[in-house]
């Protein structure tokens, strides 16, 4: 039984008790009344009797209703002595059935206040989670757009040289390892691999005017003064500086997104050309011929299934450390300001932008 029902039968059993009391005090009331009617019969009916026995009858009877009426009035007084406090009762029992739906009220209007905000908290985590999924479908919209426009197939040219007059790389086992690791790959027909070997300068943009290729990849030697060596006509050294590597990056065709140094001490290279292209990777210091070879074989490994830049470095990388080739933080990835490394993807995964 809550407080509020218990007050309620509280003020009733009083209003019924006072009701009861009121009762009793009216009967009483009309006792002190026939008393009073029969004194007066009785006394007016002594004063008209000559009668000793009469009026001695009468005085007797006169005597007996007042009596009759002390004890009425007597009555009466105790039940208006009753009533008062069942009265004083009601008051305090009402006071506290007012306090009680006070109370009661109260907590509903707190609960009634706390489910509104709780629904509106409802209404805005609905309202975040619908802007969200607006915003994801936006962007998946946005990528799968991104990715419909990629071409069908890339180009890869894999630029090589190996001057006489320095130590001699394993260039051959590097391409022939990308190559086996692309023929391998889900999108193998959608990469061609051109390679050019004793590369000149003058070799350079003739091979990228030629192929027009979104990858160019620069295999051989590098100075720690930020330089390519080349070859010269006698097959020499020819030492090209990053300035005139990033100015010819600069000039290349709007195909170009991603250059690749696999070169020593290029990282300086591979920062300056993300200005102008995508995507650039280079070394921060020397890189052995293993590293290079399983580096780029791998890395060309996930770049033909499909996989975003970020994900073929990382594989990249992770490939060295399984081999227990101790040159997993000499390769640096770059990436322009316009873009990351997670949305850059080359290779058209199947089924995109089929149907639109």
């Amino acid at each position: 039984m809550s407080m509020i029902d218990h007050h309620r039968r509280r003020c009733e059993q009083l209003g019924k008790d006072i009701a009861s009391l009121q009762s009793q005090k009216s009967k009483e009331v009309k006792k002190v009344a026939d008393a009073a009617k029969k004194t007066n019969a009785a006394s007016k009916a002594m004063q008209q009797s000559k009668s000793t026995s009469t009026i001695n009858s009468k005085m007797r009877e006169i005597e007996r209703h007042q009596k009759d009426r002390e004890r009425a009035e007597s009555k009466i007084a105790e039940l208006e002595g009753k009533i008062s406090r069942k009265e004083q009762e009601l008051g305090r029992a009402k006071s506290s059935l007012a306090q009680a739906e006070d109370q009661e009220a109260k907590k509903r209007q707190r609960e009634e206040d706390r489910r509104l905000k709780e629904r509106e908290k409802q209404l805005q985590r609905m309202n975040q989670t619908l802007k969200t999924h607006d915003k994801l479908h936006v962007e998946a919209r946005l990528r799968i757009e991104e990715l419909a426009r990629l071409p069908e197939s890339i180009k890869v040219l894999f630029l090589a040289a190996n001057p006489l007059d320095q130590n001699n790389l394993r260039l051959d086992e590097e391409i022939r390892a990308i190559e086996e690791m692309i023929r391998k790959s889900e999108y193998r027909d959608s990469v061609h691999l051109v390679s050019k070997w004793a590369i000149r300068p003058q070799d350079v943009l003739q091979g990228m005017n030629e192929h027009d290729p979104h990858i160019v990849h620069f295999s051989g030697h590098g100075s720690d003064t930020d330089e390519i060596i080349f070859q010269d006509n006698q097959g020499n050294s020819k030492p090209v500086a990053k300035e005139a590597i990033v100015q010819t990056m600069r000039a290349a065709s709007g195909n170009l997104r991603l250059v690749f140094f696999n070169t020593c001490y290029s990282h300086a290279q591979a920062r300056e050309v993300v200005q102008h292209v995508e995507a650039a990777i280079g070394m921060k210091t020397t890189i052995g011929d293993d590293a290079a070879r399983v580096f780029a074989s791998q890395f060309y490994s996930a770049i033909g299934f499909g996989k975003s830049l970020a994900t073929a470095f990382e594989q990249a990388k992770a490939l060295l450390m399984m081999e227990g080739i101790p040159e997993e933080d000499t390769p640096e990835l770059f990436v322009s300001d316009s873009t990351t490394a997670e949305r850059i993807v080359i290779v058209k995964p199947s089924g995109i932008g089929e149907g639109t």
